[in-house]
């Protein structure tokens, strides 16, 4: 018996240890990426291009080794339909120039795929427990999404996104407002940068930064991550109607408000509600293939 309490006081008292070895990082950043139907091979090619030159520049190199750990954690994942989310590249620790340059040519050699249907909340509840088994002790909790369009398959968005910030995940997004043809004769969405301000983002000191093109994407990508690896603060420029704005044209939401607290609700960062309706993808969706087929899609 005595043997065995002692076995037992010796579990318990190695457990802190363990707990300890869970290496610190300045962020866990999880980035998803569109590859819905709207964007064809060559827009694709250029999403993939703009992240890989993104991790290979020495500036942004620099800003990752430059945090209080001098490290952060990233992972890669795709995403289209509800239930279609592809893992490219697990949590990978970057540590040094390294670890970010066979990071980026993991990514560069990774083949490149097409799916279907846009669901930004798929992509959202794939990443609430990607972040949470993230084997890092991580400052800040980082999910970024980039993509063409609104969300039209799946949950309402907001519904996800308020799961997301009850996790203390904040939310960024990267819309590209693009002006090429869509393959499915699906208009082109002119709102779609004040969309993911109102319904995708959220948290403190969460932002949009929008791509004017899939040709501007490298140049929006390497800014985004510039301010998300800094944990650059919003700042207080606002326009007549409270849109906080940058002078080359980064959206940020909740630039009134200060940095986190420990024990700040995160579910309250987020912008009031979009005129249009955030669950205006689903109704724009339904109404087109109503529209061209008789039909509405499954």
């Amino acid at each position: 018996m005595r043997a065995l309490v002692c076995l037992l006081a010796l579990i318990l008292s190695a457990l802190p240890a363990v707990a300890q070895d869970k290496p610190e990082v300045d962020l866990a950043l999880a980035l998803g990426i569109d590859i819905s139907g709207s964007i064809d091979p060559d827009e694709a090619r250029l999403q993939r291009e703009g992240y890989v030159s993104a991790f290979r520049d020495p500036v942004i190199i620099k800003a990752i080794l430059s945090g209080a750990n001098g490290r952060i954690a990233v992972a890669y994942f795709e995403w289209s339909d509800s239930w279609m989310q592809k893992l490219l590249i697990d949590w990978t620790l970057l540590d040094s120039e390294a670890a970010i340059q066979l990071f980026a040519t993991r990514l560069s050699d990774a083949p490149i795929s097409i799916a279907r249907r846009t669901s930004i909340s798929g992509a959202i509840r794939y990443a609430i427990p990607l972040l949470g088994r993230a084997p890092y002790e991580a400052q800040r909790k980082v999910l970024d999404i980039s993509g063409d369009g609104s969300n039209n398959d799946g949950g309402l968005v907001t519904e996800t996104r308020h799961e997301a910030l009850k996790e203390r995940i904040v939310i960024n997004g990267l819309p590209i407002m693009n002006d090429r043809p869509n393959p499915f004769g699906f208009p082109n969405e002119t709102d779609l940068d004040r969309y993911y301000l109102h319904c995708v983002i959220g948290g403190p000191r969460s932002f949009v930064e929008v791509a004017r093109s899939f040709e501007d994407f490298p140049r929006a990508v390497r800014k985004k991550l510039l301010q998300e690896v800094a944990d650059v603060g919003p700042r207080q420029d606002f326009d007549t109607d409270g849109l906080a704005s940058l002078p080359d044209g980064t959206l940020l939401a909740q630039a009134e408000r200060p940095r986190a607290r420990a024990d700040d609700d995160y579910t309250k960062f987020v912008r009031p509600d979009y005129e249009l309706g955030c669950d205006v993808g689903e109704r724009r969706s339904r109404e087109f293939w109503q529209r061209r087929f008789g039909v509405t899609p499954d």
